[in-house]
């Protein structure tokens, strides 16, 4: 896949997935030596990594948001995608060409060749975020905001160094690399504080002390956010538009400040936000007035997490997507279908098996859901009948399970039916509701 022959879209991909989409080996030497081979892209970035367990993807998507309503280019590396590859590189939020993702895997496949045969073979992710930062550098964004993935200290987004690091909170996921504990799970995140950054964290309680202990390590000031922080965004009205919150600041306040994402729990990533845009501003003197972060916060959107769309297309009415995949995630998900009003939801729901999947259920037990327990079409997916039979265990219930994703929906009642439990269930739910065009 190395020679001077122009990859299409597919073969890039195809070079990427023969690596396997779910395999997990941590660490930094294989990324590291990658970057080596390429010249160092990531070098040439500036901006913020943005790590935690919750949140993370939101506080990206209202960030970049707002950057782009103040006339800034903005790169970013979501992850995972939820229908197309391209979404793994995204200027000013819009995905990436299939010419320019195929190029950009083109670029970094013979580093990739090389790295194997010297150490081993770098995994599907640690492929992509070369590619991404690559291609990032090569667009010259103004700011690259990263999301951390899996963990932080050695995921291999850590390569890079953009000069302020955000850590949303610390809870328990993936514990089985992480540690059992949220002194365990905040020590490694707050490894994505490199020495002299500027760092922002709305995390508290036990999961806080790693991340003072290591700004207090490596000399770096830090932002705290949260309720009675001095980076604060008071709830004051939710609706399926999104929510209301009274912002303050060192430097300002924003009344009435609307932003585009549903959930009570929005408003602690609002103000991570806004500490975020702050840490920015002082390290890269990229700005953004209130008129832009007004704009930019109302027009924000993260697709597949509480996400609303019109579902149509499948023969239902409203779908409602969420990636809750953590306790925590599916905590704030019935939070905020009972603050919505809504009663006994049909949720579908799919779960990996690395996952907590008895806690997630319990979570969502005082919803009283009628669950339509599927799986995506992948052998780390759990069973639909495993997954009912867990529910009966947690809940004494019984439950409806379906073979697809397709023949769930087709199952599914209710206003709005809830699709959760996996991001990549949602990802094959929402290719369903909004269709992705054939790419070559």
């Amino acid at each position: 896949m190395t020679d001077t022959k122009r990859l299409t879209y597919r073969q890039a991909v195809g070079a990427l997935t023969e690596r396997g989409r779910f395999g997990v080996s941590m660490g930094l030497e294989r990324v590291e030596r990658l970057m080596a081979e390429v010249g160092h892209p990531e070098r040439e970035l500036r901006g913020a990594l943005v790590g935690g367990t919750n949140g993370k993807g939101s506080v990206v998507s209202m960030a970049q948001s707002v950057l782009v309503a103040a006339g800034h280019r903005v790169g970013t590396m979501p992850k995972p995608h939820l229908t197309s590859y391209r979404e793994r590189v995204t200027i000013d939020g819009e995905p990436i060409g299939t010419g320019d993702f195929a190029a950009a895997v083109q670029r970094v496949l013979p580093a990739i060749d090389h790295v194997a045969a010297a150490i081993g073979p770098p995994t599907e992710f640690e492929a992509l975020t070369a590619a991404a930062i690559t291609e990032l550098a090569r667009r010259r964004v103004d700011l690259a905001i990263v999301e951390v993935g899996m963990g932080g200290r050695l995921d291999a987004t850590n390569v890079l160094d953009l000069g302020v690091a955000a850590i949303t909170n610390v809870q328990r996921d993936h514990e089985a690399y992480l540690g059992s504990t949220l002194t365990a799970i905040g020590t490694e995140k707050a490894a994505i504080i490199k020495t002299g950054n500027l760092a922002v964290s709305g995390a508290s309680g036990r999961g806080l002390r790693p991340i003072l202990d290591r700004c207090h390590h490596v000399a770096a000031s830090l932002r705290r956010a949260g309720p009675r922080r001095p980076f604060d965004a008071t709830l004051r009205h939710l609706d399926w538009d999104g929510i209301v919150v009274d912002a303050r600041t060192p430097s300002r306040e924003l009344m009435g400040l609307r932003v585009g994402l549903i959930g009570a729990h929005q408003a602690d990533n609002a103000a991570v936000t806004l500490a975020l845009l702050d840490a920015l501003a002082e390290r890269h003197g990229i700005t953004a007035d209130d008129s832009s972060i007004r704009r930019g916060l109302a027009d924000a959107r993260w697709p597949g997490r509480l996400e609303l769309l019109n579902g149509g297309r499948v023969g239902l009415g409203r779908v409602l997507l969420d990636g809750a995949h953590n306790p925590s995630g599916a905590e704030a998900l019935a939070r905020a279908l009972r603050d919505l009003g809504l009663r006994r939801p049909t949720i579908i729901f799919g779960a990996m098996r690395a996952k907590r999947v008895s806690a997630v259920l319990r979570a969502l037990a005082p919803l009283r859901p009628r669950f339509i327990f599927t799986r995506v079409d992948d052998p780390g997916a759990h069973e639909p009948d495993h997954l009912a039979r867990i529910w009966r265990r947690v809940s004494g219930a019984s439950a409806v399970t379906a073979p697809t994703p397709a023949e769930a929906l087709r199952r599914a009642v209710g206003d709005p039916v809830v699709v959760a439990g996996s991001l990549y269930l949602v990802g094959a739910v929402r290719s369903m509701i909004i269709p992705v065009g054939e790419e070559e």
